[in-house]
């Protein structure tokens, strides 16, 4: 009798241990209405996605979105500042629920799961006139600036000549700034950036030289926080239809929803 009770307590230790791990970790919605805050991480050096206004308040399209995520879910926004290196990294260390502004691909879905999109975004090869570039193969030889860990940098590394001198700046901003100061031949970036570049009236201006890829923006959260996503998918969805989004998206990408998006 009593190696049998033994026994079955070995094996109901075994069990719980074998349990754990799959119950150790709270549900990512759970814990946001828990603590009564939506964290959402987002670029504030890439107008007009995010900026630091006049005011030196976050400003921008998805400061936007964040709070409409945080009232869809009726809990309050805490903005986590990150850049295009340490986005992902900061949900995976949960510093953050929700991140914005991220294109997806096959490489990125293995660690996050990916919303619907809430902006449309083209990333292009953007240079003065007087550089001529029709092709990839044109980029030969030429220096090109893109932000480190962003998807135009994937992109150049993979599809550029090998003699492409792509020079990887920290963040958005230094990226910009190396190209309108001439450090850079061209710079890689999105259309609506580029957009608000010339808004400023340069003496630089970028044009467009190349279409690379069409990369619609969305959010993203930890892989299967299904249901997090729900309420991630559900907040940009009703958006879309109360207005919200297509107003938004003209007050600061200056341009309409694309038909059906």
């Amino acid at each position: 009798m009593i190696s049998i009770c033994k026994i079955g307590r070995t094996a109901m230790i075994a069990a719980l241990v074998s349990i754990s791990p799959l119950t150790a970790q709270a549900d990512g919605l759970d814990t946001v209405m828990k603590s009564g805050t939506l964290r959402v991480a987002v670029v504030l050096d890439y107008p007009p996605f995010g900026t630091v206004g006049t005011t030196m308040k976050p400003e921008g399209y998805d400061i936007e979105v964040a709070s409409i995520l945080a009232q869809a879910i009726g809990v309050k926004v805490e903005l986590v500042p990150v850049s295009s290196a340490n986005k992902i990294p900061y949900l995976q260390s949960r510093k953050a629920d929700v991140l914005l502004n991220i294109g997806a691909n096959p490489e990125r879905a293995k660690v996050v799961d990916f919303s619907e999109p809430y902006a449309p975004y083209y990333i292009g090869v953007f240079g003065p006139a007087n550089i001529k570039v029709d092709a990839v193969a044109d980029l030969s030889g030429k220096t090109i600036g893109a932000t480190r860990g962003s998807f135009e940098e994937l992109i150049l590394s993979k599809n550029t000549p090998a003699d492409t001198d792509i020079r990887r700046y920290e963040d958005n901003a230094t990226t910009i700034s190396a190209f309108m100061a001439g450090q850079t031949q061209l710079v890689a970036m999105g259309n609506i950036v580029a957009a608000s570049i010339l808004a400023s009236n340069p003496t630089r201006r970028p044009e467009q030289k190349l279409l690379l890829l069409n990369s619609p923006v969305r959010a993203a959260v930890l892989k299967d926080e299904t249901r997090l996503l729900e309420k991630t998918n559900a907040a940009i969805a009703a958006a879309k239809k109360d207005g919200k989004l297509p107003g938004l998206a003209l007050q600061w990408l200056k341009q309409p929803l694309p038909e059906g998006f």
